[in-house]
């Protein structure tokens, strides 16, 4: 009977336009909650085939999703690890409880913002009990090859604040001047020395010895310097031993003409290297190339080094965490040293709204989703992530105050039908009387 159906499209409608309310409901309330994806209510009519002079209405169905592509604006913070990720892409999150079991079974779950710090044994989790995770680096602060399509590589990522770091020296750059009036047959023939500090393996102060001796001719000048290199850590042990000569033409007057190895290592013509070995390992030492005057030169009557330079640092204490737009997590030490502790990488699937929601604005993989990905952040389809910021929210309050009057209105009018349809039906019922 027609009368009939139009009451369960009615009633149909009234159901319709309830969770068309649910979705506005629960999008207002997450106005102001940071990373919230927006709830749609989409609506479907259905067609029940009629007789000819007859029509039975089908009614409305109603399908709802969450909008996890949206993005909302960002909106800066004070905390370095407050992270949101700009563009497409999730940060890898797990469960304060997996972490707190401890049994290296940590779930995935993917969010687009997080307030993260650190808690009392170092991990960095939001409040709402997320923690994030990321791939370990080596002691050296590079990363190893880690697989792509499985979370087994990632690791909670724990920050121990009271880390101790330092870098050993491993190459220094000789920029120095040698008196080329102390080669002559008429000089005195002192030696020069310079002491060059460099840190060890342990962080520990050692020093290396570098003596200049002149070679006195007969007669005229020399031009040649013998270059011997100790060692603070190995006393009496020389590391290397070089003879240094020097052009005296008018175009490269002053720079290296050639290098003879006594005993060390010996020198590298294209890159002006020589390798020492100190007791914590290979030091290279840049005394410059034939011809360049950016090196040792042998110049004037002055013993000058004027460029000294070497890498390496002592231990010091670690003062704070940020993360880069690539996801790298540097600690940073009051030492000036900072280093890659962690990477973080951003999770992708194919169909992002086909992720299942969880609580604390959080999506796990599904079926509908596709298998996910790790990429490095700001490569492949991903965009980067930014630090000492969160995305807000990406209802629009305006536009869900609007929908609410429509769906008032909808609703209504489906109220009205089902009257309408219960007093003709009384008048139905009256016919007999």
């Amino acid at each position: 009977m027609t009368i009939s159906s139009s009451l369960n499209a009615g009633v149909a409608g009234l159901s319709a336009n309830a969770s068309r309310l649910a979705t506005i409901s629960d999008n207002i309330a997450n106005s102001s909650t940071y990373g919230y994806k927006r709830a749609s209510a989409d609506f479907h009519s259905m067609v029940i085939t009629s007789g000819t002079g007859s029509y039975s209405a089908g009614g409305v169905r109603v399908t709802t999703q969450r909008l996890i592509d949206e993005r909302g604006p960002l909106v800066s913070t004070s905390n370095a690890t407050d992270l949101a990720v700009r563009g497409r892409g999730m940060l890898p999150v797990t469960s304060e409880a997996s972490v707190g079991v401890a049994n290296g079974e940590n779930p995935l779950f993917m969010t687009t913002t997080g307030s993260f710090r650190t808690d009392a044994d170092g991990f960095l989790k939001t409040e709402s009990g997320l923690v994030l995770m990321g791939w370990p680096a080596l002691s050296d602060g590079t990363m190893p090859t880690y697989p792509r399509d499985t979370a087994d590589g990632l690791e909670p990522v724990q920050i121990n604040v009271n880390q101790f770091g330092g870098k050993p020296t491993t190459r220094m750059t000789l920029g120095m001047n040698l008196p080329a009036t102390e080669t002559s047959s008429t000089s005195s023939g002192d030696m020069k020395d310079l002491s060059i500090e460099y840190f060890d393996n342990l962080g520990t102060s050692k020093n290396v010895m570098v003596e200049f001796t002149p070679t006195i001719p007969a007669s005229g000048s020399s031009n040649e310097w013998t270059m011997v290199i100790t060692d603070s850590a190995q006393p009496g042990v020389v590391i290397g031993e070089y003879v240094l000569e020097f052009q005296d033409s008018r175009t490269g007057g002053g720079t290296l003409d050639n290098v003879s190895v006594t005993s060390g290592v010996g020198y590298n013509a294209a890159t002006g290297d020589i390798t020492v070995n100190v007791a914590g390992g290979p030091i290279n030492i840049n005394i410059g190339i034939y011809g360049d005057s950016n090196g040792i030169t042998q110049l004037s009557d002055k013993f000058a080094p004027v460029n000294i330079n070497k890498d390496g640092s002592p231990i010091g204490n670690m003062t704070s965490v940020e993360v880069d737009e690539n996801g790298f997590v540097h600690a940073f030490f009051d030492i000036g040293l900072n280093r890659v502790i962690y990477q973080v990488p951003l999770v992708d699937v194919p169909n992002p709204n086909g992720l299942i929601p969880l609580d604390h604005q959080t999506y796990q993989a599904s079926p509908e989703s596709g298998s996910f990905f790790l990429w490095d952040a700001g490569d492949g389809p991903t965009g980067d992530v930014v630090g000492f910021a969160r995305e807000e929210s990406a209802t629009d309050v305006a536009g869900e105050l609007t929908q609410l009057i429509q769906t008032q209105r909808a609703y209504s009018s489906n109220a009205k039908v089902i009257q309408t349809v219960d007093e003709m039906l009384q008048e139905t019922t009256n016919i007999k009387r």
